[in-house]
């Protein structure tokens, strides 16, 4: 259980009881604690391992299926327990990233020829191999594929019942308090996060909850405000859920169907970014591997990047004048301050923000790498294919076409501070987050007297 970490609507745990139930053995989940996984802190580390914990506690009082927790190199920790209880099958789930993909191919190659390996992708509604078996030019390809797939794999899930057979040994206890206290001081650099409660009851509400439920309260208006950075409740805010599998996809896009009549656009629209945004990115960093380099981009725009390298450059910043956000433009500056104390920055602020990283900084190389070390430092949902793709786009033109040729660009779509003027109020934003840092900072402090 790495990237899908729920008990609901999982397919992969589905199988794994299925499957148990066939050859009457019992089942076990087990999940590896990596000290640190592509640079994550204590956002992401806490709000996945209080996540887990929540999940921990459901399943010793419904399922009654044991929760294993290692810590160290999943190649050796899991290949071992495998040995250790004797298993006959390991049930994954999926993950297009090489890490992941480098992973379970060396624990396959450390089991017994008797053991069998399934992969389940659980995260995609449409497996990601059954999508399309070769790299998608962009989602106008891609959508159709899916969508004729679509009354065979958008369906309610079957009940998930215990396991016929107890596991013979004592559930493992896990210090959960200490482990999170350790992340916390570890990965203290970038804090957690208050305004997301992490967990697959917290994810519920958020999609339905009567308070303030995207299906139930924010719907509405989702087509027309979504690409304005001063109504960030008119987004979904589900990513950070989505990201760490604490809800299904499926799951979601099965309840905005069944709103449909009341506001289809807004329901059209969230499907599209859900399904058929989401999955493309998936595909994108299954079938290609050199998902987060310039090598990854399409020959047309290696060309037009590497022929614009040289150009002047009006502003050339360094990684820590950027992460500090110390540039001369204002609506930039406050894009990242939004991410660094928020934990997510706007998804039309995220094209600008990357756009101007390619504006400012050596050439279209330098330019990706700190777009991605930036993205995966702060966002809540960073080391997902979703923002490796969004920085593609909007600096490798991935899923994109080519542009008007201009300076440094080349026919990458440019993005303006003038046109973002003509979309929103620019001023409005930046005075938004200047009230969001100032409350984050005063948090802060308050955290920092108390634990004194």
């Amino acid at each position: 259980m790495f990237r899908d970490q729920r008990l609901k609507d999982n397919w992969a745990l589905i199988h794994a009881i299925d499957e148990a139930n066939k050859g009457n053995v019992p089942v076990a989940i087990a999940f590896n604690l990596f000290d640190s996984f592509l640079g994550a802190k204590a956002r992401q580390l806490g709000f996945m391992l209080r996540g887990l914990q929540k999940l921990h506690l459901h399943l010793q009082e419904s399922l009654k299926i044991p929760f294993f927790l290692f810590q160290g190199e999943a190649v050796d920790t899991i290949p071992d327990f495998i040995r250790e209880c004797g298993a006959s099958l390991l049930v994954t789930d999926f993950s297009p990233l090489r890490e992941h993909r480098g992973w379970k191919e060396q624990i396959s190659k450390k089991l017994d020829a008797s053991v069998s390996i399934h992969e389940v992708d659980t995260h995609n509604i449409v497996p990601v191999w059954v999508a399309s078996d070769k790299l998608e030019y962009g989602a106008r390809t891609i959508r159709s594929k899916i969508n004729k797939l679509l009354p065979e794999y958008l369906i309610d899930f079957p009940a998930l019942n215990p396991p016929k057979r107890k596991w013979p040994t004592p559930h493992q206890s896990i210090e959960w308090a200490k482990l999170i206290t350790d992340v916390a001081r570890k990965g203290a650099e970038v804090p957690e996060l208050l305004w997301c409660e992490p967990g697959e009851d917290a994810a519920m509400e958020v999609l339905e909850g009567s308070k303030s439920g995207f299906l139930t309260t924010r719907l509405k208006n989702y087509s027309t405000d979504r690409n304005n950075p001063l109504k960030p409740k008119a987004l979904s805010c589900l990513s950070p859920y989505l990201h760490f599998g604490q809800i299904s996809a499926q799951r979601c896009a099965l309840e905005a169907r069944n709103v449909r009549k009341l506001y289809p656009q807004a329901v059209d629209t969230f499907l599209e970014e859900l399904i058929i945004r989401r999955e493309l990115a998936d595909n994108f960093c299954y079938y290609q591997p050199k998902y987060d380099s310039l090598e990854g981009a399409w020959e047309w725009a290696r060309k037009t990047l590497t022929d614009h390298a040289s150009d002047k450059r009006e502003h050339l910043y360094t990684l820590q004048q950027l992460e500090k956000a110390q540039t001369a433009d204002p609506l930039w500056n406050a894009s990242q301050l939004e991410m660094v104390h928020n934990g997510k920055m706007h998804g039309f602020m995220r094209m600008y923000w990357a756009k101007k990283i390619l504006e400012w900084t050596k050439g279209p190389e330098e330019a990706l790498a700190i777009a991605i070390a930036l993205n995966d430092k702060y966002e809540i949902d960073g080391r997902d294919p979703n923002g490796y793709v969004g920085c593609m786009w909007s600096i490798c033109g991935v899923h994109d076409q080519g542009w008007k040729e201009r300076l440094v660009f080349g026919k990458i779509r440019y993005m303006n501070y003038a046109g973002c003027k003509r979309k929103f109020n620019v001023d409005g934003y930046i005075s938004y987050v200047k009230r969001l840092v100032g409350e984050s900072k005063k948090r802060k402090a308050e955290v920092s007297l108390t634990s004194q």
